[in-house]
């Protein structure tokens, strides 16, 4: 359905011809938690929080709603995105059944989801203003926050902090890159991020991969060593 929220937002001139595609970019583990820590305080926090710890899509994200985060699971239903053109906003459905998902959220991010809830409540209250569509993330008016708006937010927010610079959506590839690095099998990462099956998932961080390519070696050749160790007392010869 079609929205139009208030306030001025400053939206790219659709005329203009699109930038060349960007190669993904993602921070260090420290790099994220040095933005973390330093935006603690920022009203779109738990925003950033909450794109960094699940790999949601940006319209994902401004699309969540309060009736799809379940603290009693610490689980994410991920049904529906928000998306804008120009001005306009509009609430999508997702499409296919690996976009439409649940994502288990840690123990620490669902907590400080409760909190940002409860900050939220008393934001809109001390307006007079109501959260119709029962959103996560809203102005403080209580519409939808528009992309472009978040995506501002995050580019001054970075600006401020002694990290690489990145886009929002980088926060994505940010959650799958340190969990691949991390050695998380590729199909459980493949699932949180909603991609439609694991090939392209490897495709997509292939970059991530000749690293850990090279952990597998080692793991396995220290496997083969441990065994003969075991086994006859010696270690097998070189």
């Amino acid at each position: 359905m079609p929205i139009n929220p208030a306030g001025t937002v400053h939206v790219p001139d659709p005329r203009k011809r699109p930038s060349p595609r960007r190669k993904a970019r993602s921070w260090t583990a420290a790099e994220l938690g040095k933005f973390l820590t330093a935006t603690a305080d920022s009203r779109y926090s738990m925003l950033f929080r909450l794109a960094a710890a699940t790999g949601m899509r940006h319209g994902e994200l401004l699309g969540l709603r309060w009736d799809h985060v379940h603290f009693d699971t610490g689980r994410l239903e991920v049904t529906q995105a928000l998306t804008a053109v120009g001005y306009r906003l509009e609430f999508s459905r997702l499409k296919t059944k690996t976009s439409r998902r649940n994502i288990t959220v840690d123990a620490a991010t669902m907590a400080a989801l409760a909190d940002w809830r409860h900050r939220q409540t008393a934001e809109h209250a001390a307006a007079g203003v109501e959260n119709t569509d029962g959103l996560v993330f809203t102005r403080a008016t209580g519409q939808p926050l528009h992309p472009h708006v978040a995506s501002q937010a995050f580019e001054r927010a970075q600006s401020r902090v002694d990290v690489s610079r990145i886009r929002f959506h980088d926060l994505r590839h940010t959650h799958a890159s340190l969990l691949l690095r991390d050695r998380v099998p590729i199909k459980v990462v493949s699932e949180r991020l909603g991609h439609s099956n694991p090939a392209f998932t490897m495709t997509t961080y292939q970059h991530v991969i000749p690293g850990m390519q090279e952990d597998a070696a080692a793991a396995f050749g220290q496997l083969l060593a441990d065994h003969a160790t075991k086994s006859n007392g010696q270690p097998l010869a070189a």
